[in-house]
């Protein structure tokens, strides 16, 4: 049984991880598009300029103080708490849409709009504009998806973790 819950873990980690990153091979054709046009001095400024906004915002503000630590705590949560439909859905119950408290429920939710609304404004960007947001996007996600993996990592592998799931018992 023991061995059947880390797997249940490891589905909710994952299926969070390849949700991540499934955006990588859409936008790697417009990030190379991009990188074999001409770059001016303000698109140079503009992509180191965007990459550490990036990389500070979505990546360290948002994934590794936010996002990652609540998100392993429900990995862990899961593993410790059996439910079937926890089980089935571990990756969308480890981001926070079902069996959260209410905060955590309209975060997920509101996050996810957002994202789709960028996603479709951006798409309307031209190049090279398009392809040095994509690479801060691109950039910011890994950063994200190593700190979900360093803090899935310290929550199941018994090391101090006091990070709250957000469930509504908690």
């Amino acid at each position: 049984m023991k061995a059947f819950r880390l797997i249940v873990a490891l589905w909710g980690i994952l299926g969070i991880s390849l949700s991540l990153m499934k955006s990588f091979p859409r936008l790697t054709p417009k990030i190379t598009e991009a990188f074999n046009m001409e770059f001016s001095p303000m698109h140079w400024i503009t992509f180191i300029g965007f990459t550490f906004f990036m990389l500070y915002f979505e990546g360290y503000k948002g994934f590794q103080l936010k996002y990652s630590p609540r998100t392993a705590a429900r990995v862990k949560y899961l593993r410790d708490h059996p439910h079937w439909l926890r089980d089935i859905f571990a990756p969308i119950f480890c981001m926070g849409y079902f069996h959260a408290n209410r905060k955590t429920k309209i975060k997920a939710y509101a996050v996810t709009f957002i994202v789709i609304l960028m996603i479709i404004g951006i798409s309307y960007v031209p190049q090279p504009w398009r392809g040095i947001m994509d690479v801060g996007v691109i950039l910011g996600l890994s950063y994200g998806i190593v700190a979900f993996w360093v803090f899935s990592y310290r929550a199941l592998t018994g090391k101090p973790f006091d990070y709250s799931p957000e469930t509504p018992e908690s």
